[in-house]
């Protein structure tokens, strides 16, 4: 009895420990871990040497229960109910909304420097989406900022894209790159 509530104090300690850590944990309301990570395998059919990010929306599935009516109710002409009607239950599913996978270019992690994270958030606050401390550090405040900013822009992603870094007057545009797409198949 001692060992197991030692083991399960030292499971809570654990626990305790790991949610103190800045860790790429699910945000409540930001999706999965994948949110905040940054790619370095571009992916297929776009140009190497960058750094890409991806939103994955999942797929909407609607649950679809329908009675089906197989044999009608047999009614006397009194009225009286001589045999019930015969249901069969029916359950189905369709897709409402596809599963959608969004590949954008961000800045590398090496682009990620205290001051560049600093600047991103001194202009997120300028613009009232941050509200945290300006310490250079991509945490969780920040991400949220990042993805409230970039949601109306059409990017609903706690990564830092590179055309949202531009927007805020943070990223220049590379001349050698000027005509590597932001995302592939974009122009």
């Amino acid at each position: 009895m001692i060992r197991g509530s030692r083991s399960a104090t030292a499971g809570t300690l654990a626990l305790v420990l790991l949610a103190a850590c800045d860790l790429p944990l699910p945000v409540p309301g930001l999706g999965a871990p994948e949110i905040i990570r940054i790619h370095s395998t571009p992916p297929p059919g776009s140009p190497p040497g960058a750094c890409w990010g991806r939103e994955a929306t999942p797929a909407v599935i609607e649950t679809v229960t329908e009675q089906i009516l197989l044999q009608p109710a047999q009614v006397r002409s009194d009225g009286t109910v001589e045999a019930p009607a015969v249901y069969k239950t029916e359950t189905r599913q369709r897709i409402v909304k596809e599963r959608r996978e969004l590949w954008f270019r961000t800045p590398c992690p090496p682009e990620l420097t205290f001051d560049f994270v600093a600047s991103l958030q001194r202009a997120l606050a300028a613009r009232g989406l941050y509200r945290g401390q300006v310490n250079g550090v991509m945490d969780r405040a920040t991400r949220h900022a990042v993805r409230r900013y970039q949601a109306p822009l059409g990017l609903d992603s706690g990564i830092l894209s590179l055309a949202g870094a531009r927007k805020l007057g943070l990223a220049v545009v590379d001349p050698k790159r000027v005509d590597a797409p932001e995302a592939p198949g974009q122009p």
